[in-house]
């Protein structure tokens, strides 16, 4: 498994049957990307809600490489339109994609279709997603969230993830100290943090959250700049 973080929520997985996922794929309007759209491959795309830093270049990148897009029920019916092959599906639910089972789980955060000209689309709910992959280890990408109690019961308990990527920027999403907690109740080996300093609102210092975390947890918190890639 090797996951490369391309700034932002935006994460390239690639699998060890070499299944390119896509999450978020927030790329060309991201000013912390170090990609073009060129330099990425997409089979599977898993779109967390339908704002425009996580819809991001979706469109673009289904026509061009004829990925299945994951997503909100609601969402998907818009992509169907614009002659995308979206997978819909809804919160607890779980697809199959070349192998590998997604299932979609609660986030709470906003999800209006914005990146529509004019003005915002209902966009059905945000969520999470848990992804099992081929070899049976389970990453959870939380989606812009806030700490909610799931993540202490039925997250940790049921799905259980050895990784997470968890946003820290606050404002939008939780912040560190949130996040820290959602670690401890998570239970993971492995913290990926997301969604901070790709706008100055969202600034954060993510060498203070992992010495905070790995103080008061288990786990190891795996700082990426974008474009790094951590391999397992």
């Amino acid at each position: 498994m090797r996951i490369t973080w391309l700034g932002h929520s935006a994460f390239e997985i690639v699998t060890s049957e070499d299944l390119h996922i896509l999450i978020d794929p927030f790329i060309t309007e991201n000013p912390s990307c170090p990609c073009s759209l060129e330099e990425v491959r997409a089979d599977v795309i898993c779109v967390t809600h339908g704002h425009q830093d996580h819809f991001g270049d979706t469109l673009e990148l289904a026509r061009r490489d004829g990925s299945l897009v994951i997503c909100i029920h609601e969402l998907s019916k818009y992509l169907g339109c614009q002659g995308i092959e979206a997978l819909g599906m809804n919160m607890g639910g779980t697809v199959e994609a070349s192998g590998v089972r997604i299932t979609m789980v609660n986030s709470n955060h906003s999800s209006d279709l914005d990146f529509l000209e004019g003005m915002c689309q209902p966009g059905g709910s945000s969520c999470g997603y848990i992804l099992e992959l081929e070899d049976g280890r389970r990453i959870y990408h939380s989606g812009d969230t806030g700490i909610f109690g799931d993540m202490n019961t039925v997250i940790r308990d049921i799905y259980r993830p050895h990784l997470a990527f968890l946003p820290i920027g606050d404002r939008f999403t939780m912040g560190p100290r949130e996040a820290e907690i959602a670690v401890g109740w998570l239970d993971v080996d492995v913290v990926i943090p997301m969604h901070y300093n790709t706008f100055p609102v969202i600034e954060q210092d993510p060498q203070g959250f992992k010495e905070d975390v790995e103080s008061s947890t288990g786990a190891t918190v795996v700082v990426l700049e974008p474009g790094e890639t951590y391999q397992e």
